[in-house]
């Protein structure tokens, strides 16, 4: 299954873990509000349902909570042409972001969504539509606004034209202004249980991946894209390093190092969460029997730990792990987090 393709699907599409949100939008009778916030981890279908209902609410032949999927709307939505729809996007993003050549001195790409981005809405927000079934609006995510985009959004949603629609989709609603907050209405994305996961996953002919559920949070569409870009068997290797992991933390730091850069995309954040989620494993395993995200994977070399020095760890690393997106010196940064993990293990 193409991950990509899977997400221009019609409204009856959306995954059956969110139709409680959806119904939510419709059954009260008067629609969605112009200001939508649709928030959650990632991989749970956010875009998905964000597609879906950009289509419901342009359709020229919309029955109840259903775009016919055939009217010309539909088509150029379909299409990615319809004019007026817009997705906002970080530069880096786009699916039309050129790749540069070696040597080339383009500029990179930004990973934030700018200003310039947002003030070009403004005629679009303000004059009339083509098709005069209102406009939609989505910016994806909404947390990459830099400070001056997030304000300029802030004076749109603060008079909107009743026939505009805007859908911010983030995974840390959070960040955003408290003011753009209340002027949206917030949809919260739950992670479906492991049972329901397990058999969509099942459905799409990709059982596999459901062995990366654990450790990708439950979140189905993340497992699913990690076995379609050959990834399982890097989270595999994870695991076993951290259930193999020796005796010296410089050594280990650089065998993290290399799947970092050997790692088809692996981030720092990546392993760092995979690390915490081992430990927390370890340490339930040991009070309660049980472990949440690893349970197929041998953790006997560690079942000797003492508790205390287990908790200990999770504690230090939760506290730097918000430095993983950005340390001033990143194999300082792996040799400290193999120190604590391996004073752990020998505590």
């Amino acid at each position: 299954m193409n991950l990509k393709k899977s997400l221009q699907v019609s409204v009856d599409k959306v995954y059956s873990w969110n139709a409680p949100l959806w119904r939510q939008l419709w059954d009260a009778g008067s629609g969605p509000p112009h200001a939508l916030l649709l928030a959650g981890p990632p991989g749970v279908g956010k875009s998905v349902f964000a597609d879906a209902l950009a289509e419901r609410l342009l359709c020229e032949n919309r029955s109840g909570d259903t775009a016919c999927g055939a009217c010309p709307s539909c088509h150029w939505l379909a299409g990615g042409n319809h004019p007026d729809f817009r997705r906002v996007i970080p530069e880096a993003d786009a699916e039309d972001t050129a790749e540069t050549e070696a040597g080339s001195s383009k500029k990179k790409a930004s990973t934030q969504i700018r200003i310039d981005q947002i003030r070009e809405l403004e005629d679009f927000v303000y004059m009339g539509g083509h098709r005069n079934r209102g406009r939609v609006i989505l910016v994806e995510p909404a947390d990459a606004m830099n400070p001056a985009a997030a304000n300029s959004l802030l004076k749109i949603l603060e008079e909107p034209p009743a026939t505009v629609y805007f859908i911010l989709i983030t995974q840390k609603w959070r960040r955003l202004l408290p003011t753009i907050r209340s002027r949206c209405r917030l949809l919260m994305f739950p992670r479906p249980s492991l049972e329901v996961a397990q058999k969509w996953l099942e459905g799409q002919g990709a059982a596999d991946a459901a062995q990366l559920l654990p450790m990708m949070g439950g979140a189905p569409l993340r497992a699913l894209n990690e076995v379609e870009r050959g990834r399982a068997p890097l989270w595999n290797g994870l695991a076993d390093i951290l259930a193999n992991p020796g005796t010296d933390p410089l050594a280990l730091a650089t065998r993290w190092e290399s799947q970092i850069k050997n790692g088809d995309g692996l981030t720092m954040e990546d392993l760092v969460a995979v690390i915490q989620k081992w430990v927390f494993d370890l340490a339930h395993g040991r009070m309660a029997g049980k472990r949440r995200f690893f349970a197929g994977t041998k953790m006997e070399e560690a079942a000797w730990t003492k508790i205390p020095g287990l908790i200990r760890c999770y504690d230090e690393i939760l506290r730097v792990r918000a430095l993983a997106s950005h340390p001033l010196n990143a194999k300082l940064f792996l040799e400290d987090i193999a120190a604590r993990y391996l004073r752990a293990l020998a505590t």
